[in-house]
């Protein structure tokens, strides 16, 4: 099913803000044409009130001659006491009154649209004017054209040419500064197309016009930072697991062999019990790496409150060991963990102080502020500092404990961290006066609601 085709962000941009520039021209050339309109018909009643200051003092004081000039205005008729017209422009000449209202007893003028008043065409404005004299009331009728809301012609021309341009020239503007805006993502977006895991070093173009694009650009050449060196972490880890597994593979596959080529020479139980060493190496490789794919695949814990002192001395009494067990435990101390996976560190951290201790292992647990430390320190000979950080790598054992026997599968600090890790915790190694002094940091939890529900 062919996928419905996205319009871009450039063409949706510039629709958009040519819209805007249209709403925009709209209502204020909306706005310019009613203050052109009103401008007009201002001038329209200047022009109305000029003429009838021209013509009434003829009419009062006389003569008045039966032609009047028109000035601004489009017609004058004057009708006399009787009804009769008295005077007119030229071009009412002749002809009968124009139009047959007046304005009412409390007023002296009226207005009117007239379509068509008679003797002219079209539709007019005309204004009605009551002028006193000793023999009756005069009519002044003064024609005028009407003028619309919007003002002229002329000035809809001017309104429309103008939002036009304007409108075409922000819509050019923003296609223009968007197709140069956008030119670092699409740089960006291309090369990142073309990176494969084979060419994991190259890196994006870092803009320099855009703040938002540089801090994208350098984001990406972040991620793809972490992932080159995920990559080659990957690659290592590959290449050790393939050694560590391949090792006792080799080795077995060795007595087995010489087995069968001198079966009657064989010592088969000596046989049976290296390759049953070698089996259970295996079994340890397996079970170490199938921890950590699921640590770095972020499995969900069963987190449940603890008191880590009641878990380490649970620890303690269930196993016997080789060298000598110091405790030094507070009264409780609680965190929020999964049980079985920092009991798996416990185990880690024991057995690792056991390997390389003289004579003493000390546990201890402490609070100290939001956090609860737990630490296992071993009199041996220790950790230098600039390898204190190596010892977590995966299948890594210091020169100290290169033989297999005393060096295990080379993962139990590494699934210590990652379970520390997990918990939004911290495992390191700190100084100490002598040997190798492991420190487990976790988030301390409060006992007291979980005390009460109990």
């Amino acid at each position: 099913m062919l996928s419905r085709c996205l319009p871009s962000f450039r063409v949706r941009r510039t629709v958009a803000t040519a819209a805007v520039a249209v709403c925009v021209c709209v209502a204020v050339g909306l706005l310019v044409l009613l203050f052109a309109g009103g401008r007009e018909a201002e001038l329209a009643q200047i022009h109305v009130t000029d003429a009838w200051n021209q013509v009434v003092p003829l009419i009062r004081q006389g003569p008045l001659p039966s032609v009047l000039p028109r000035g601004e205005v489009q017609a004058i008729q004057v009708l006399d006491a009787r009804g009769r017209v008295a005077a007119s422009t030229p071009e009412l000449v002749g002809k009968p009154p124009i139009a047959t209202f007046r304005a009412d007893d409390r007023n002296v003028r009226a207005t009117r649209v007239v379509c068509p008043p008679n003797g002219l065409e079209g539709c007019v404005t005309v204004t009605s004017y009551k002028v006193y004299q000793p023999q009756g009331v005069w009519l002044l009728y003064i024609v005028a054209p009407q003028v619309p809301w919007y003002g002229t012609a002329r000035d809809i021309l001017l309104v429309v040419g103008a939002s036009l341009v304007i409108v075409v020239m922000m819509t050019a503007w923003s296609f223009r500064d968007l197709t140069k805006a956008m030119a670092p993502v699409n740089a960006i977006r291309g090369e990142l197309a073309e990176i494969t895991l084979s060419d994991l070093d190259r890196r994006v173009p870092v803009p320099t016009n855009y703040q938002e694009f540089k801090l994208l650009a350098e984001t990406v050449n972040d991620t793809l930072n972490r992932l080159e060196s995920a990559s080659a972490r990957l690659g290592r880890f590959t290449a050790d697991a393939s050694h560590e597994l391949r090792t006792p593979i080799t080795s077995m596959r060795a007595h087995l062999e010489e087995a069968l080529l001198y079966p009657q020479d064989t010592d088969w139980p000596k046989m049976t019990r290296a390759v049953l060493a070698g089996v259970d190496l295996l079994q340890m490789t397996a079970a170490d790496l199938l921890t950590l794919a699921r640590l770095d695949a972020r499995t969900s814990l069963h987190r449940d409150p603890t008191d880590l002192c009641s878990l380490v001395r649970v620890e303690l009494g269930r196993r016997k060991y080789r060298k000598k067990i110091v405790e030094n435990l507070a009264e409780s101390a609680y965190v929020e963990c999964d049980r079985l996976r920092i009991t798996r560190v416990l185990c880690n951290l024991l057995d690792n102080a056991e390997r390389h201790a003289a004579s003493r292992i000390t546990v201890s647990v402490r609070t100290g502020g939001k956090s609860v430390i737990m630490e296992v320190a071993d009199d041996g000979a220790g950790i230098p500092a600039e390898k204190r950080e190596m010892v977590f790598d995966r299948f890594t054992r210091l020169d100290t404990a290169r033989n297999r026997e005393a060096g295990g599968t080379g993962l139990g600090l590494a699934i210590a961290r990652e379970i520390a890790k997990a918990h939004e915790g911290t495992l390191t190694v700190e100084d100490s006066e002598r040997g190798a002094r492991f420190v487990l940091c976790l988030p301390a939890y409060d006992a007291r609601p979980f005390a009460q529900t109990a």
